[in-house]
């Protein structure tokens, strides 16, 4: 087979992307020298962080036994720098007596996004889980209060409190929690090969862990929960660690 139908890629060349392929049945991936998850169907998928090197290795043996291999080159991203004022001090520096708690927030998150089920929703077309302007992007230098914090990971889209939101995607719930200190409301669903998203900041859980639910499905509600100025959904996708930039699945608004 030649190797031009040997591999099917599918996503933007460019850092925070998720790239969605095909190669033949049977056949063994590898990214940078590391294996890739690959269905029998011979489906995988990649992702690429904020940050991530613009020469990246893609590499897969066909059942025969022949090896082939695509250089993958990645646009470079400049990121704006946000800055966020009037956001509760104990938000920006937390106070000594919540750190066991964001501890075990954190821990719930990792558990959650090292699901590494055989669900397939990530080849799907994603759709906008909620209507609004987008207030942040993906990538963006945080300041809060004038202190400069992580980067932003998501894109923020807002609208009032109450605001539906819906699964963009199919898949699987795997945390719903009302109150994490700095989410507030949080949903992470599955959508197969460690690929989820996560929605931050809700104001309602519409579903529970193990739930399943399909494209358009309500999921809860938009608020002001956990660190925010005023009512927005902060929407994430991840590839298991890597954190993606969902913009780049949607049509853009």
């Amino acid at each position: 087979m030649p190797v031009a139908q040997a591999l099917e890629l599918r996503g933007s060349l460019t850092q925070g992307s998720l790239l969605r392929g095909k190669v033949p049945e049977g056949s063994k991936v590898w990214l940078n020298d590391e294996p890739v998850k690959t269905l029998s169907s011979g489906e995988f998928v990649i992702g690429f962080g904020r940050d991530a090197g613009p020469q990246q290795a893609l590499r897969w043996q066909t059942p025969d036994g022949e090896m082939h291999s695509k250089p993958l080159t990645l646009a470079e991203r400049q990121y704006p720098t946000q800055h966020i004022e009037g956001v509760p001090q104990a938000m920006v520096t937390p106070p000594e007596r919540v750190l066991a708690r964001i501890k075990d927030d954190n821990w719930r998150v990792a558990v959650a996004r090292k699901t590494d089920s055989l669900r397939t929703d990530f080849n799907s077309e994603f759709v906008w889980p909620a209507e609004g302007p987008i207030t942040g992007v993906y990538g963006s230098q945080r300041v809060f209060n004038g202190v400069p914090k992580r980067p932003h990971y998501g894109v923020d889209v807002g609208a009032p409190t109450g605001t539906a939101v819906t699964a963009p995607a199919g898949g699987k719930v795997t945390l719903a929690h009302p109150d994490l200190y700095y989410s507030g409301g949080t949903i992470i669903i599955d959508h197969g090969l460690g690929v989820n998203s996560t929605f931050l900041h809700l104001s309602k859980l519409s579903v529970a862990v193990g739930d399943i639910v399909k494209q358009g499905d309500k999921i809860g509600e938009i608020g002001a929960t956990g660190r925010a100025t005023g009512p927005h959904l902060d929407w994430r996708i991840n590839w298991f660690n890597e954190r993606l930039d969902p913009a780049l699945l949607v049509p853009p608004r």
